[in-house]
């Protein structure tokens, strides 16, 4: 008896300070595999970056769907992003909303 494994993609929206990285991925993936792909498209190393999920730091070790159950391409999950500091430390979440317009 085979079984048909569902692999769903995981839409996000990487952000930080002004900046927005629209990325999509399996929901199967690490969460350190994020940080590779994010690292890669800001040219930094993985080790320096540090993703959120609700303003909670993402552990490398943990897979994307333990943190969020579902995203859709019209509504990513928004991941917060912070970069390490020359003194070590991780500098404080910053994410500058979107302007509204009316």
């Amino acid at each position: 008896m085979s079984q048909n494994l569902i692999v769903e993609d995981a839409y996000m929206m990487i952000q930080r300070k002004k900046k927005t990285i629209y990325i999509n991925t399996k929901k199967c993936s690490p969460v350190n595999e994020l940080k590779k792909m994010v690292g890669c498209i800001i040219k930094t190393s993985p080790e320096n970056l540090q993703l959120y999920y609700k303003n909670v730091i993402m552990d490398g070790k943990k897979m994307l769907s333990d943190y969020f159950d579902s995203s859709l391409c019209i509504d990513p999950v928004s991941i917060g992003l912070a970069l390490k500091m020359d003194n070590g430390e991780f500098e404080p979440l910053d994410i500058v909303p979107f302007p509204v317009q009316l």
